[in-house]
């Protein structure tokens, strides 16, 4: 792996990275500023400013630190309900000081433009416009991914001839000739490269699995083919050789006996390479293909804990990391930088980096919509008990509730805050020690 390469997967991860947080923060902002709230910061990252300008009321700005981003929409947090205790210990004081900092926000006359006075409906639209955005980044990279680029299939026709029956294979299972093997069926019966096999023993051929699956227990026979070369069929005879192959585990990984030597069985042998071509999908599998990733995420997401007590476990001791182990983004880049220094063609190389920010994005999606503040999750619930708390008051006629008390919930916040630092910090040192490999 060269250093080039290594740069270039990082530069790729990290825009990626950027470009879904900046459009996260973009769903919360246009909509907050179409319902008129003032939206003081636009930024992504964090920490130490980089680069900054104010253009109308909103300072737009890059951070440091490209784990993040935020949108400051002034009153958050509405002033403290009438009658309300002064403050009492130290999460009282957290309360007290989260208050007058959102309502020190508010620019005298402009109290009408806070946050906390928009409707429940309204209050939702800015809260799920983040993780919206990032559910539409991942659709239409999905999009270019399956029907812009397509799948690569393997066809029924002939990429190479073999030029003999393999004899033997080596430990590692590739096939081996001596000086006296027999010539491949396909080279004795004419077989070329460019002819597409359409029929197989008086069967027509779809595809290469099929083919695969005629061929194998024709050891030994002779059998019609047809191919279809230079716009016409022509017909052959083929005599199927038999060969030894190696045996492959469920996994595709090579059995061995007591004596560590290949296990191999007796099947029909062509010789033949496949061709394979990029076909696109029809556009109805791209909603599939996302429920997928969003179900296999709310799922991980669930099982959290788990899977993250598994990863320092297998960071820390001699346990081998799991291919489905949850990463930071320190994973998610050195997954790109294996990706882009691998011997493969740029094609699949793109469609596998598309493949993965797409998964980061349904990521950040799943993620945001978890019900704990500071997430996004979080400040939906409170939209909706408070939107549930005035519509019990309409029905009963009693007078409608002020905003909910949405700062008597920022101890629970930091709390969470912290722990997700720490959960981050931990995956980055296990995606150091003991990265997930994609081979």
């Amino acid at each position: 792996m060269d250093a080039l390469s290594v740069v270039v997967g990082i530069a790729v991860v990290l825009v990626g990275i950027l470009v879904s947080i900046a459009l996260h923060e973009v769903g919360h902002m246009v909509p907050a500023k179409r319902f008129g709230v003032r939206v003081s910061q636009y930024m992504v990252g964090f920490g130490p400013t980089l680069w900054s300008r104010t253009k109308g009321e909103t300072e737009y700005g890059i951070k440091a630190v490209p784990l993040g981003g935020y949108v400051r929409l002034v009153g958050m947090m509405p002033p403290a309900p009438p009658g309300t205790r002064p403050p009492a210990g130290m999460f009282g004081q957290v309360v007290a000081d989260a208050r007058a900092a959102s309502v020190a926000e508010i620019v005298p006359g402009e109290e009408h433009r806070a946050f906390y006075n928009l409707s429940t409906p309204k209050k939702l639209v800015v809260m799920l416009g983040g993780p919206v955005m990032n559910l539409l980044i991942a659709v239409v990279l999905t999009f270019v991914v399956l029907v812009g680029i397509g799948v690569q299939t393997v066809l029924p026709v002939v990429g190479a001839v073999s030029e003999c029956v393999p004899t033997s294979v080596t430990s590692e299972g590739e096939p081996v000739c001596d000086a006296g093997a027999a010539p491949s069926p396909a080279l004795a019966g004419g077989l070329q490269p460019g002819d597409e096999i359409v029929a197989f023993d008086g069967e027509r051929v779809a595809s290469w699995e099929q083919l695969v699956g005629l061929i194998e227990p024709a050891a030994g026979e002779q059998v019609p083919v047809v191919v279809e070369r230079d716009g016409a069929e022509v017909p052959l005879t083929l005599e199927i050789a038999e060969r030894e192959r190696p045996v492959l585990d469920s996994e595709g990984a090579l059995v061995t006996d007591d004596q560590g030597e290949p296990v191999t069985e007796t099947t029909g042998f062509l010789g033949v390479t496949p061709t394979s071509e990029y076909r696109p999908l029809p556009m109805s599998s791209v909603p599939d293909a996302v429920w997928q990733q969003v179900s296999g995420t709310a799922y991980a997401v669930a099982t959290l804990p788990v899977r993250i007590a598994d990863a320092a476990v297998q960071a820390f001791t001699d346990e081998p990391r799991s291919q489905d182990s949850v990463m930071s983004v320190v994973g998610v880049g050195r997954i790109a930088v294996d990706a882009i220094a691998a011997d493969a063609p740029v094609v699949a190389t793109l469609q596998f980096l598309l493949g993965l920010l797409a998964a980061l994005n349904v990521a950040l999606f799943v993620f945001n919509l978890l019900p704990l503040l500071p997430l996004d999750g979080g400040h939906v619930v409170n939209a909706l008990y408070e939107g549930a708390r005035r519509t019990v008051a309409r029905v009963r006629g009693a007078p409608v509730p002020g905003p909910a008390d949405v700062a008597r919930m920022m101890p629970v916040a930091y709390v969470v805050f912290v722990v997700l630092l720490g959960t981050g910090v931990l995956l980055m040192l296990a995606d150091i020690l003991d990265p997930v490999r994609i081979v």
